[in-house]
């Protein structure tokens, strides 16, 4: 195995030990609060800090990253979420919300410095193999990232079940601590460090395609969490009647298929390209495609049809889709980016990606509660359609981002 294959690997495995953590952490702080008697905008605000620091973070992170290499942008990141889970184990009676917030703050900074870090990564490693083999890479990565995610779900709300909130959280901060450690002595010094340090001002992007691919991009994500963050769990717990760990199960086995989907797209799209990187084309039919799956199953909703059943079929369907659409994104991120530029642009860019979430995750417990699950997918259906419209204005064909500019 030569070096750059060994480090990509431990870049992933890295990647997928924080991402057990921060999907395990988000179902146990779900669960846990509701529990405690929050609503569900209540629980929403929980995560408030957490997008919201996201958007700052991969503002400055992307610079950062430029300036001291990625390697320790992520293992900074690890260590950011090992304190985030110690804050949790205090006391119920400490556990406020305006300090739950802080400690969902430093847990939204490390989980995108680590994603940042990790994607950017990507760039550097795979050197001249080719627009293909970054789209594999990049999709494996982000695919495997997301099937862990939804494990991290499974695992959370089992843990809960089992050990109850606070041993489930010292579990996963030892084993992140460990994993942390390890990438210390594995990981090279400097991956992805420009050789001159950027100005702050140069983490905004001067590429017209990576302006309206971060644009669309926000919109694509917060379609997403709108329904997924807060209505999707408390609906199925409170209105279904499920338990902890049926609910964690199920979407885990979501968010774990919707990865493997993610990881598998270079295949399904292969013949359509021809053996090259998929362009903006893909991306815009993608998100129309999308946009009728929500408004599909708000209108069957409303007409009284079996909801277990249509949220298992719609949430499967939306799913492929949804994966499909993202690791073409991820890709064309990559593709449009120079590679002395990729930390700068993948940190504007997945700012613009933690800014969607942030909206969809407040709006998720404000729709919920105002209009139920069906305002929720209805407000989805809005945001992909969003995203084809500002998908028209990529790129046709996938190219660097020279050929982007034009």
């Amino acid at each position: 195995m030569d070096a750059t294959t060994r480090n990509y690997l431990v870049v992933t495995a890295g990647y997928w030990a924080f991402t057990v953590t921060d999907g395990a952490i988000r179902m146990l702080v779900v669960l846990y609060f509701h529990l405690l008697g929050y609503s569900p905008f209540e629980v929403a605000m929980l995560f408030l800090f957490y997008e919201f620091f996201g958007v700052v973070t991969n503002l400055v992170g992307g610079w950062l990253g430029a300036r001291v290499g990625l390697n320790l942008t992520m293992q900074i990141g690890m260590a950011m979420q090992v304190i985030a889970l110690g804050m949790l184990t205090v006391p119920d009676a400490w556990l406020s919300v305006a300090y739950v917030m802080t400690a969902q703050a430093l847990s939204g900074i490390a989980k995108d410095l680590n994603k940042m870090s990790a994607k950017a990564s990507v760039k550097t490693l795979a050197g001249d193999g080719g627009e293909f083999k970054l789209f594999r890479w990049v999709a494996v990565l982000t695919g495997s990232k997301n099937a862990l995610k939804g494990a991290g779900f499974f695992v959370g709300a089992s843990l809960l079940q089992g050990l109850g909130f606070r041993g489930a959280l010292l579990v996963l901060a030892g084993m992140l601590l460990f994993v942390l450690v390890a990438t210390v002595f594995l990981l090279p010094s400097g991956v992805g460090k420009m050789k001159a340090k950027p100005k702050f001002t140069q983490v905004f992007s001067q590429v017209p395609a990576i302006n309206w691919l971060a644009a669309a991009r926000f919109f694509l994500f917060g379609s997403r969490d709108v329904w997924f963050v807060v209505g999707l769990p408390v609906y199925l717990y409170s209105v279904l009647g499920w338990g902890f760990t049926e609910v964690g199960g199920f979407l885990a086995l979501w968010v774990i298929g919707y990865g493997l989907v993610q990881a598998s797209a270079p295949k399904l799209l292969r013949r359509s390209h021809h053996g090259a990187g998929p362009g903006g084309g893909a991306a815009r039919l993608l998100a129309l495609f999308l946009a009728l799956i929500p408004a599909a199953m708000a209108l069957a909703l409303q007409q009284g049809l079996g909801a277990s059943a249509l949220l298992m079929v719609g949430l499967a369907v939306f799913g492929v889709v949804f994966a499909i659409n993202s690791a073409v994104h991820s890709y064309l991120i990559l593709a449009y980016s120079d590679a002395d530029k990729v930390s700068l642009n993948v940190g504007f860019y997945y700012m613009a990606n933690a800014g969607g979430r942030l909206t969809g995750t407040v709006l998720s417990g404000w729709a919920y509660q105002t209009h139920g699950l069906v305002g929720c997918l209805w407000w989805s259906a809005g945001f992909v359609l969003l995203a084809a419209l500002l998908s028209i204005k990529l790129p046709t064909a996938q190219g660097s981002s020279s050929a982007a500019d034009g």
